[in-house]
């Protein structure tokens, strides 16, 4: 069989699981490409159709020079890079797939990536990506069955297994933390009852609220960005109601409302935190964001509890997680330049996983729908699934699996549609659901 040529784009904690699918293929050969070399020979390191290469993805002429030598191009990198990777794959017309978002500069290749005759394959992850695709089985069922999709309702977290969920936040890194906080920024909109709901970034948190899915876990669940688009995407355009959120353990929002309330998640340069500045100790750094001249804990507490909007003995929870952080200590700060990136130095250095210890993804979906009948019926589906402490997180699985399944469907021909495309049609659906099973995905579907 002749080979395939792949190039894969990054070498974060998500690419081995796709290497690992990939490299089961003899006729497939990777090339790994990384800024810094070392970096791709560890993850080439036990694949013998795998070698790593040095790329720097903003030099376009390199960029262009290696597409030009391969059949296909992964881009697991910032998806602030992917525009210039889809460029340089149209000139080499190569196939191209991501996990993430097909945002607005990607999309402005479509026509572009159409001539040249090349698959854009996007958004085949977990979230987005497995969850579209479970999303899409159910309501083109209920299509068929001539029924209605009235509510949809999404959420998904990646989360530390209960046994290692033992911090205040309930909460762990396996990767930066900037991102996850940084999201928490981020404005939501959704449809509830036939209304368009907005929360600021402000006010995120307060949206959260209990979500049951299972009675061991105390989750708690808040909009995760535009769920409005869902509508035309999902092709449901009777549903009143049409929410996509995060789920996190219950105490998380207060949390990080808290943080939000004292100014802890801004990112704008502060001259004491320049790397270049004096050493500095975590209170005095709190005293100084919270304007007061003192430093000593009980008056740092009763500042906290003036500024936080979190009352009761919820914010005695928050103050004793704030204390564990070391916020109250004497402890100097890695200064990163901003409040945002001086606290993710510190919750990295706290909250990272253990040796040992295994992350979790929960995904749920569920469905009020009516039948041609009239009837009405809730319909779920439900994906968990554990990390393995000596190998994959679940969530480097759940993301780097299904992109390597996609990977795979595309050089094989079975996805062949040109452009800038997502999961969002059934010719594309069903062979990425039996290829995510056939690697052990299950997802409970029930008719409740």
């Amino acid at each position: 069989m002749a080979s395939k040529k792949i190039l894969l784009l990054g070498s974060g904690f998500v690419a081995e699981p796709c290497v690992e699918y990939l490299s089961r293929r003899p006729e497939n050969k990777l090339t790994i490409a990384a800024r810094r070399l070392a970096v791709a020979q560890e993850l080439a390191t036990g694949y013998p159709n795998a070698t790593a290469v040095s790329l720097d993805v903003n030099d376009e002429t390199a960029l262009d020079a290696a597409c030009a030598e391969h059949d296909l191009v992964i881009s697991l990198i910032p998806y602030t890079f992917h525009a210039q990777v889809i460029k340089s794959a149209i000139k080499a017309k190569i196939n191209v797939v991501t996990t993430s978002y097909v945002s607005p500069a990607m999309m402005a290749y479509d026509e572009a990536a159409k001539n040249a005759g090349i698959t854009v394959m996007n958004e085949i992850g977990v979230d987005p990506g497995v969850d579209h695709l479970y999303a899409l089985k159910t309501i083109e069922e209920v299509h068929a069955e001539g029924g209605k999709i009235l509510s949809f309702l999404s959420y998904c977290g990646g989360l530390p297994a209960p046994e290692a969920s033992n911090n205040p936040l309930g909460y762990k890194f396996s990767w930066s933390s900037r991102g996850v906080l940084l999201a928490l920024k981020n404005s939501a909109k959704f449809y509830e009852n036939g209304e368009v709901v907005e929360y600021t970034g402000e006010d995120l948190m307060n949206s959260a609220k209990p979500i049951p899915i299972y009675p061991a876990f105390a989750f708690v669940g808040y909009p995760n960005r535009d769920s409005t688009p869902y509508k035309e995407r999902y092709n449901i355009p009777e549903a009143h109601t049409i929410l996509r959120g995060t789920l996190r353990y219950a105490g998380f929002p207060q949390f990080v409302k808290t943080l939000v309330d004292i100014g802890f998640l801004d990112d704008a340069p502060v001259d004491f935190l320049a790397p270049s500045s004096a050493e500095i100790a975590w209170n005095d750094v709190l005293a100084k964001r919270l304007g007061s001249s003192s430093n000593s804990e009980a008056d740092l507490i009763e500042l906290i509890k003036e500024k936080s909007s979190i009352k009761g003995s919820e914010i005695e929870h928050i103050i004793k997680g704030i204390k564990w952080l070391g916020l109250f200590s004497t402890t100097n700060v890695h200064r990163r330049g901003n409040y945002l990136d001086t606290l993710c130095a510190t919750l990295e250095d706290k909250m990272m996983y253990n040796k040992g210890e295994r992350d979790m993804v929960m995904l749920q979906h569920k469905f009020e729908v009516e039948l041609k009948d009239g009837t009405r019926q809730s319909r779920t589906s439900t994906i968990l699934e554990y990390g393995n402490p000596e190998g994959a997180s679940a969530m480097a699985r759940l993301v780097g699996m299904p992109c390597g399944v996609a990977t795979q469907l595309v050089l094989d021909g079975v996805i062949k549609k040109h452009g800038i495309l997502a999961p969002m049609t059934s010719d594309l659906v069903e062979p990425l659901i039996k290829g995510i099973e056939a690697e052990g995905v299950v997802c409970l579907e029930e008719i409740l």
